[in-house]
Order: structure tokens, then sequence, then C-alpha cells
């Protein structure tokens, strides 16, 4: 987690290096293009040579910018999809996460060809497209992001801004979940010529020709799912908002304009005024989220079934690399709404089965597998109560 307006005015060296040198390391597995090809060391060796480490200054000046469309953030700066076997391409290695309208940036570093920006954002830090962000002053851009007073945060799984012929930059944009936008002024009640009196006027940012920060005032309609602040902390919220993404294509890393996991799980919680980190462990280790409890490799079956009993609507179950949110107890079954790839279950012949959910599902939580010998139950390592 960042918080960007606790970060210093000038970065040293050193500081940029280590936000970059965690991320844009050389692989250590074998990858493969969407061919079936196997990814050359010279290939990997030139997207290390693009992150340009020999340009970062000995000292800069700390820099902001608010990102104008939904974009992805990248380990390299380079889209080139890469996956780690022949024949699974939904899961692109390369694939970080993603960025949504409004989210306030600290911009560290570009890339060899200034096409890309190594940024910072409140919850994770990749390479993202340098047309994604229109730079500010620090002032503008924490301004805006942080505006408490006279905005609206979308509720919804997303919203659509009104079709607008005089100002295509604001006309028909998306926004997801959690996104906040301030509100604006309607000169005489009109904006882009339409009477604002059925939308609420919000301000957008874009990205001028110099790649500066500017705002415009666009219509977000009342019939959109939107609220002047977060919605309540309460477990009914909670898994009504989890529904609202109910069927969605799992999307690795936020790809496919979808999300994975841990990101559905943010956003479910942003939208009730809570910010997750962004990855599964991370949010599973949080030492800032202790209503939790741990279970290491000696932990009995039993006790792993006792915990899973007295689990609660919107608590979190973490396994290596996945997390669920529970929806509550039916019969004596545990019942989870999680975003998914993948899912195995036995037959009455104990043979393993695929079931390839691909998105947001709702699922009894004992029977999924690991394999033939393993379930959910016993490969849990965490249950997170918020707060």
């Amino acid at each position: 987690m960042h918080l960007l307006a606790a970060l210093p005015l000038q970065w040293p060296r050193e500081l940029v290096a280590g936000w970059i040198e965690p991320l844009s390391k050389t692989p250590s597995r074998t990858l493969y293009f969407t061919d079936g090809t196997q990814v050359p060391e010279a290939w990997i060796a030139e997207r290390q040579s693009a992150v340009a480490r020999n340009a970062i200054p000995a000292t800069q000046p700390a820099r902001f910018g608010l990102i104008v469309r939904r974009a992805s953030l990248r380990t390299f700066p380079d889209s080139t999809r890469v996956f780690g076997d022949t024949e699974d391409h939904d899961i692109d290695r390369f694939q970080e996460s993603a960025l949504f309208v409004g989210t306030p940036v600290a911009i560290a570093h570009h890339s060899r060809d200034g096409r890309w920006l190594f940024v910072l954002a409140p919850n994770y830090a990749a390479w993202i497209e340098a047309d994604a962000v229109a730079e500010g002053t620090r002032e503008q851009v924490l301004g805006y992001a942080y505006n408490q007073k006279s905005s609206r945060i979308i509720s919804g799984a997303r919203a659509q801004l009104v079709y607008t012929p005089e100002e295509p930059r604001v006309s028909r944009v998306e926004l997801e979940m959690g996104t906040r936008l301030p509100l604006s002024v309607a000169v005489n009640g009109v904006v882009n010529g339409q009477n604002a009196y059925t939308s609420w006027p919000v301000l957008l940012p874009l990205r001028d020709p110099n790649g500066k920060l500017a705002l415009r005032t666009a219509l977000l309609p009342k019939t959109a799912d939107s609220a002047a602040a977060p919605l309540p902390f309460t477990r009914a919220n909670l898994l009504r908002q989890a529904f609202k993404f109910l069927g969605e294509r799992y999307g690795w890393g936020h790809d496919y304009d979808g999300r994975d996991c841990s990101g559905f799980v943010s956003e479910v919680y942003r939208s009730v005024g809570v910010e997750l980190p962004r990855n599964t462990g991370d949010q599973s280790r949080s030492p800032v989220l202790t209503n939790r409890t741990d279970f290491g490799p000696k932990a009995s079956r039993a006790t792993r079934e006792r915990a899973l009993a007295r689990t609660r609507p919107g608590d979190l179950l973490f396994i290596p690399g996945h997390l669920m949110m529970v929806i509550g107890h039916v019969d004596g079954k545990l019942y989870v709404i999680h975003d998914i790839e993948g899912g195995s279950w036995l037959d009455a012949k104990g043979e393993l089965h695929r079931m390839h959910l691909n998105g947001v599902s709702v699922t009894p939580f004992a029977p999924l597998r690991f394999d033939e010998a393993t379930d959910f139950t016993d490969r849990l390592v965490s249950i997170l109560r918020i707060p």
C-alpha cells in the first residue's frame, strides 16, 4: 500500500530503484508466446533494457497524475502477452493489475522510449502506458482523488457516462465499482448541450496534448448505481456488492476487462470504504488486518472445520493463490462467492474433474479440490474478518 500524500517531495535514485526492482526482475520460469514458442533470453534482456535503470536521476521531484482510462499494469514496459505453458493462454504472466479512471498515482520513472511510466498507485506499483496518465500538480491530483465533501462513488459493478457528442472524450466512459468522481457545476443547468437535472455533473480527468491534466464536466445518470459516500459497512452490503459481479469472466490481473479473486474482493470492500492490498498474499498477511485466524502446516482438519463453521457472511477464506468470500451456511454446508479460474471436484468413482468456472461464481466450499487427495479445507491457510 502507498500513502501518496506521505511521499517525500524529493526522490533519490535508491528510493525509485527500490520501487522498480522487486517487480521488473528477470523471470525465474520458462515463458512462452501466444504461438507456443519459448521466450528467448535475448527478448527478456531487451525488456530489462527498456526499464532504463541507468536513466533514473540521482534525485528528482515528486510527480503525480490521474488515470484517464482503464489501463493495465505490467511487469515490464511492454504489452506482449507471455504464458507459463503452451496451453493456458488466460494467465498472462506480465499482467499485474489494472487502474481505473480517476485513480491517483505517483510517477516514478519512464521507459527508455517514453511510452510507459512506472507508477505508484494506492495499492500497487507497476508499469502503465503513458497515455493513460495525465500529469498534474500534487495539489491537483490529491485534491481530486480525496475530495470527501461532494462526489459520487460508483456502487454498481459498472456505470457509464452520458453520450456527449460535444465532448467525445467524456462520452460513454465506463466507470468501475469504487471509482470516485468529484461533483461539478452545470452552467445554467446545462452540461455539454444537455440539461443536467436527470444526471450528476461530475469532473472527469483528461490528458491534454502535452500529457498534462485537464478536468472536464461530464454527466453521470442518476439511474446509475452510485452514492455520495461509501456504502454502510454491513454484511448485507458486502454480499449485495459481491453479487453485482456474478457471472463476470475471470481475468488474471484484471485482464479481459474483468478482475481476479483478490481484485474482486478489493473492489467489493472499497465500495464500503475499506482499502485492501491488491494481491492475495498481501491481504492475508496484512499487519493492519488483525482479526485473522491462521493455520500452520500442522493444524488438523478438525481445527480448520471448526473455524469454518464459525465464519460469517463477508469473511475471507485464503488458500494458496486464491481467496473466497463467505456467503453463509445452508443445512450445514458453507457457501462462498469467488472469482475463480478453475475448480475441481470428485465424482462418485473418485475421479477428478475440472469445472473451468472462469468467472465470479457461487459454490459450496467443501467439495472443491486441489487434487484427488486434497480439498480446499486441507489447504486453508487463513480466515480473515474485516474489521
